[in-house]
């Protein structure tokens, strides 16, 4: 037997063994309903470790720069938003309160804000003041960026390119592809798989972070004001095709559907505000 036709079943056991221990569902559904089976390929404990890692080293360029936690007001204002939310999340997954969740604030320009694996969240200063945020609509960006975290989707997203990279070498091997046939197989499949696949999990987040500021007390609507903002702003716009986003009116129109499915949930929390304690340290 040749080589070639040796390593053609030989990829293709390792394709399906793969599939068929690497697929989970990283939360529970809540009231959103969110529960599509995901792909993981690394473990948790390895992807946290590699985002921990950037994460301290964007604190550590930052606090050089004297450019972390110098707006007072403000770190103050995310960091009592933060201990509403993260309480929310024990409905996706009940675990996550024992997270180490840090909130820190980036003097930075730029319209931007995230949540690193395991609890770390980051905003930038940019996003705040350039959009004149209120409390509702940054719990609006805080929640969404919680979703990611607490779905694992930068674990996700690491899997699903350690896999891509593994099978390209095994086919290119297997078919005996030439290096540019190779990058042309590889560019395709980033169109087709990975794009898309992106634009579903800011979806999910999208969702996700609806439910966890409605359970907080947070009005909903909010999202579909902020998103109008980044709009205005310019951030929202760009062909959807090539984004890892969803374009603005997309992105407001699934988060307007989604709204009717959260508002009990958030007439709830007025009549009955939830306990709310410092969960966030304040150390800086």
């Amino acid at each position: 037997m040749s080589s070639t036709r040796f390593l053609r079943p030989l990829a293709l056991a390792a394709a399906m063994a793969i599939s068929l221990t690497a697929c989970v569902s990283t939360t529970q559904q809540g009231a959103t309903g969110i529960n599509r089976s995901q792909f993981m390929l690394l473990s948790s404990a390895e992807a946290n470790s590699a985002a921990l890692q950037s994460y301290r080293a964007e604190l550590t360029k930052a606090r050089g720069a004297s450019a972390l936690n110098t707006d007072r007001a403000n770190l103050e204002r995310i960091r009592r938003i933060a201990d509403r939310l993260i309480p929310q999340a024990t409905v996706f997954r009940p675990d996550a309160l024992s997270w180490q969740w840090e909130v820190n604030l980036q003097t930075k320009d730029e319209l931007n804000a995230y949540c690193a694996s395991g609890g770390k969240i980051m905003f930038f200063t940019g996003i705040i003041n350039k959009l004149k945020l209120s409390d509702d609509e940054i719990a609006a960006i805080m929640g969404h960026e919680m979703a990611h975290a607490l779905r694992e989707h930068g674990r996700e997203r690491m899997s699903q390119s350690a896999a891509q990279q593994m099978g390209m070498n095994v086919l290119a091997i297997a078919t005996g592809m030439s290096a540019g046939s190779a990058q042309l197989m590889q560019t395709a499949a980033q169109l087709a798989l990975t794009l898309p696949h992106s634009r579903g999990q800011e979806s999910e987040a999208d969702i996700m972070g609806l439910e966890l500021l409605a359970r907080a007390g947070y009005n909903p609507n909010a999202a579909v004001s902020l998103w109008q903002k980044m709009g205005q702003a310019g951030a929202g716009n760009g062909p959807s095709f090539l984004s890892t986003h969803p374009s603005g009116p997309q992105r407001i129109q699934g988060l307007q559907a989604a709204i009717p499915k959260v508002m009990p949930l958030y007439n709830q929390a007025l009549r009955n505000p939830p306990a709310v304690r410092q969960i966030v340290p304040r150390t800086s």
